[in-house]
Order: C-alpha cells, then sequence, then structure tokens
C-alpha cells in the first residue's frame, strides 16, 4: 500500500501566481471595457447602457448571461424601477456619485437580494453565476443583483432510492433548491449551511450543511481541512469531491455516503453527521459513513421494527450470498464433493458432465455475461434497457444451457447472485461486493474452502483498517458502546432509541425521552392525579 501511495502521490501545488485583484474604475467606459476584454467572443452575455433624468445625464449599464437570469425581474425591478426612482428624485449631479447608494440600493432596486463589490473579478464570478451587474458611471464599486432564473428539473421523486413507504422528494441539480429541501425539514437556527466555490475554471458552489449543537467538532474541522486542500480546475459532480476527500483512495468500499434523498439527509444530521452539498449534482455526501450505515434504507426508520428488522437482516444474508455464492459453488465442485448429500453431488456431476469448461470458467463465462447485460441495462433508455436485461438474460441462459456451455445449475446460481445483489439498498456498497466476488472465485479455484476462508479473513482485516474521517468503518460492531447495536444488523424499537451514536455526534447524545416512564415509576401520578 505505501507504494501505492508513492506511485500515486499528488504532486505538489505549482506556485503559479493568480492575476491580481483590479478594483472597479469611476469612469464607466473603463469598467465595460474591462468586462468585455475578459468575456471576448462570450455572445451570451448581454449588455446594455442607458441614460436617466431628465436630461438623460446619469449613465447606468448592466449586464448579464442571456439564459441564466430572470427578464422579466430585469425589466421590473432594475430598469423600470431605476428609471423611475432617479426621474422621480431628480438627484443633484455633483451630489450624485455619494448618493448612489442611497438612491439605488435603498430606492430603486426594488430587488431582494442585492449588494456592493470592489473588485471587479468577484464581480464577474457572480456575472456568471447568474446575477445582474448594475455599472455606474463615476461609481467605482460595481452592485450586484441576485436574477438567477434558469431553467431546472426542479423536485421529482429519487431514481436510485425509491421506497414504498415515505417520501418521494429527490433532490435536483439546483443547490438552492436542495438546501431549501433541508430547511423544511429542519426548522431550527443550529442548521448551519456554509457555501464556498470550488474548481478553479468551473467555480463550482458547494455548501457544507451540519447541526451546530450536535456535529462531532473534529469530523467537521476535518472535513473544511480536507475541502481546502482540494485544488482542481473543475468539479462537474459530487463524485469528484467524494473520491478526493475519502481515507483510502485504494479501498474498494466507499468511505462517504452519497443520496439523492433529503430525509435521509436530515437525519444524518440530526445523527451529527455532515453533509456536503454540491451545485449541478442531486447527489448529495453524507460524512462519516460506515459500513452498517450504507447497508440501511430510510425506509427502515419508516416502518414497524420488527419488520425493519427482518429486512436489514435480509441484506447482510444478500450481500453474503452474492459475494460467497460462486466461490462455494466452484470449491465444492472442484475440491470438496463429499461436503454436500451423495444425490445433490451425483447430480451436479451429471449436469456438468456435457459441459467442456471447470467449474471456475463456467462460472467466470455467466458472470461476466451477467455484468454485460447489466451494464448494457442501465446504459440504454429506461424501457429498452430493462427488455434488454431480461430477455438478454434468458435467452443467453437458454442458449448456452443448450449448447452444453454450461450446467443448468450454475445459471440458477448466478441468478439468485444477481438477484441477491440487487437487494443491498446501496448501489456503491454493492459494486465492492460484485467486483471481490471474481477475486474469491480465483481463491477458491486455487486452494478450495480453505482459499475461501483467506479471502474472507483477508476482506475483514482491510473493513477493520478501514477509517471514515476518525470513525471504524466497521462501527458499531467495534469499539463502540452496546446500545448503538441497537441500530445495527437488526433495528430496535424506535423508543428504546434515545441516543445518537456515540461515535458520530459531538457529546449532544440524546436524541429521544420517554415522558411516559419518566416520574416516580410506575405507581406515579399523571397530571390529573389518577395512578398510571
Amino acid at each position: 500500500m505505501d507504494l501505492l501511495n508513492k506511485l500515486f502521490k499528488p504532486k505538489k501545488k505549482d506556485d503559479t501566481k493568480e492575476m491580481p485583484r483590479e478594483k472597479g474604475f469611476a469612469d464607466l467606459r473603463k469598467n465595460l471595457q474591462f468586462f468585455k476584454e475578459r468575456l471576448k467572443d462570450c455572445d451570451d452575455v448581454v449588455y446594455r447602457e442607458f441614460s436617466v433624468g431628465s436630461k438623460s445625464q446619469y449613465g447606468f449599464a448592466i449586464i448579464y448571461v442571456d439564459g441564466m437570469v430572470d427578464k422579466f425581474l430585469i425589466n421590473e425591478e432594475i430598469l423600470k424601477s431605476l428609471m423611475l426612482e432617479v426621474t422621480r428624485s431628480r438627484p443633484s449631479p455633483g451630489l450624485f456619485s455619494d448618493n448612489i447608494y442611497s438612491l439605488t440600493l435603498k430606492g430603486a432596486v426594488t430587488s431582494g437580494e442585492v449588494k456592493e463589490e470592489e473588485y471587479l473579478d468577484k464581480a464577474m464570478t457572480s456575472l456568471l453565476s447568474g446575477d445582474t451587474l448594475l455599472l455606474v458611471d463615476g461609481y467605482r464599486k460595481v452592485i450586484v443583483i441576485g436574477s438567477k432564473g434558469w431553467t431546472n428539473r426542479g423536485v421529482q421523486e429519487p431514481q436510485t432510492e425509491s421506497v414504498v413507504r415515505g417520501p418521494r422528494e429527490g433532490f435536483s441539480e439546483t443547490l438552492r433548491i436542495n438546501t431549501s429541501l433541508l430547511r423544511r425539514r429542519l426548522k431550527d437556527p443550529n442548521l448551519k449551511i456554509k457555501q464556498l466555490q470550488m474548481g478553479k475554471q468551473s467555480k463550482t458552489d458547494i455548501a457544507v450543511a451540519y447541526m451546530d449543537n450536535i456535529v462531532n467538532r473534529g469530523v467537521l474541522e476535518e472535513v473544511n481541512r480536507r475541502l481546502e486542500a482540494i485544488d482542481i480546475d473543475g468539479v462537474m459532480d459530487s463524485g469528484y469531491i467524494e473520491q478526493m476527500i475519502e481515507d483510502n483512495w485504494f479501498s474498494p468500499f466507499p468511505q462517504v455516503q452519497n443520496t439523492e434523498r433529503p430525509d435521509k439527509v436530515a437525519a444524518a444530521l440530526l445523527e451529527g453527521r455532515v453533509a456536503i452539498i454540491c451545485d449541478n449534482t442531486p447527489f448529495v455526501l453524507l460524512v462519516p459513513a460506515t459500513l452498517n450505515i450504507l447497508f440501511q434504507a430510510s425506509e427502515d426508520y419508516y416502518e414497524r421494527w420488527f419488520v425493519a428488522s427482518a429486512i436489514r437482516l435480509l441484506r447482510y444474508v444478500s450481500a453474503s450470498v452474492s459475494y460467497l455464492f460462486p466461490a462455494v459453488y466452484i470449491a465444492i465442485t472442484s475440491y470438496h464433493p463429499g461436503l454436500i448429500p451423495t444425490d445433490l453431488a451425483l447430480y451436479i456431476a451429471g449436469t456438468r458432465s456435457t459441459v467442456p469448461f471447470p467449474a471456475f470458467i463456467e462460472a467466470l463465462l455467466m458472470e461476466a455475461t451477467l455484468e454485460l447485460l447489466r451494464e448494457a441495462g442501465i446504459r440504454l433508455p429506461g424501457p429498452i434497457g430493462q427488455t434488454i436485461g431480461i430477455v438478454g438474460g434468458l435467452v443467453i441462459g437458454t442458449a448456452a444451457v443448450d449448447a452444453g456451455l454450461v450446467s443448468p445449475i450454475m445459471v440458477i446460481i448466478v441468478s439468485l447472485t444477481a438477484i441477491a445483489s440487487f437487494t443491498i439498498s446501496s448501489y456503491n456498497i454493492a459494486i465492492p461486493f460484485r467486483l471481490l466476488r471474481f477475486m474469491l472465485m480465483l481463491l477458491a479455484l486455487i486452494l478450495g474452502l480453505y482459499g475461501i476462508m483467506i479471502g474472507i479473513l483477508i476482506t475483514l482485516v482491510h473493513l477493520c483498517s478501514l477509517k471514515s474521517f476518525g470513525v471504524p468503518y466497521l462501527s458499531p460492531l467495534v469499539g463502540t458502546p452496546y446500545y448503538e447495536l441497537k441500530d445495527s444488523f437488526i433495528k430496535a424499537p424506535r423508543i428504546s432509541m434515545q441516543k445518537r451514536p456515540e461515535s458520530l455526534s459531538g457529546g449532544n447524545d440524546v436524541r429521544l425521552r420517554d415522558k411516559r416512564r419518566e416520574g416516580p415509576g410506575k405507581g406515579g401520578k399523571s397530571e390529573n392525579g389518577k395512578k398510571r
């Protein structure tokens, strides 16, 4: 691992200095010239110069990017209101520059989001983010007016995390829509949303959300430190950030959780975790992330505890089947046929009598074909992809058995393995089990069941060595108080889960109180004086 870290260690940052920031000019022409030179050949940028006043003595200019602004807002709340207000107030030409703040910001521009910007490059970043710039002749600062109005997808049902019971809202590609979905669920001033920009060229807006009274301060500081250390040209998706902030880059297991569901993010914040929201993507990152958390689904907390516990146990069993089943078949048929009943062993031998390949090649062909069908189904449009997955699997499986290339029992094993992998709630935790399945198949070919045991041991040792922002990856199974096991393989009744996970929260660990049991005991009196 040390060798890999040395090979793939990022190079030191170059010492290229950024261009010095340039302040605005008192001359409107010079300010316009700056923007026109920097935005040369940008035909979607609109410049509008105009004069107002009884004698058209006051020069203005607005700049905006066509397609990223609300033109009705520009016409009604900037141009129209500015012309009417300046004409009505009739300020003295000599005092106009001194009174521009009170005249324009407090009276003329009626938009709700207005600020001043001293540096032209920062004003240009706001312009390219969808704001409108108002330049005033004789005034050095640029007035930045919030006018974002591009077309967005809106709030729709999540595509990757569907539930039978629970909210149907999912995140979208717009940052402010996503933060508003969190505010609707957590109407508390302790919900902090701090915004920053990432990417020297893309200047993508990133928001870090957390509950100030619950969050683990050590985790929050580490998140901020890792985000500040990122130096990249552009961030197109939260996956860029995920790969650069995780602890172990070479592990197949994800150490950062991603989700499209606002309810899952809100619940995670109430546990003390930190959310990283990236503009232009519906996937929000959650840290820390443990193996147990990645096996959980939102629906677990909306159903009764025994239903949720049964489904959660089924997921763990399915992950084991997805990981072990083909390798166990290879080991038994190749090395240990005596471990299964004689009749079953004879039946397997009979079905494989016409197969020209050993069990490993047979399993490898079927697993590779299944992965091809799965990938084809994802890349093709929805209805066509589903048809390819179903029809392709049936046709290829039947044809392979009829041709004698694979045995019928191998088709059954591969099908059960595929179905088991689909039951895992998180797509990014299902992928490692699918990949490690091939490693385990190879070990089973070489050493039989002993190879499988070695593979399982290597996987467990690796999982024990992993951490996510300082939290053990196998938490709460190791190194945590016993009460955290109430939300692990099984889910205890909601009324008994009174404390937050100790490894996630920052000391404020009480999240629920059973007031029915508070008081002098079962014989205590209620408010009306009667015994309980």
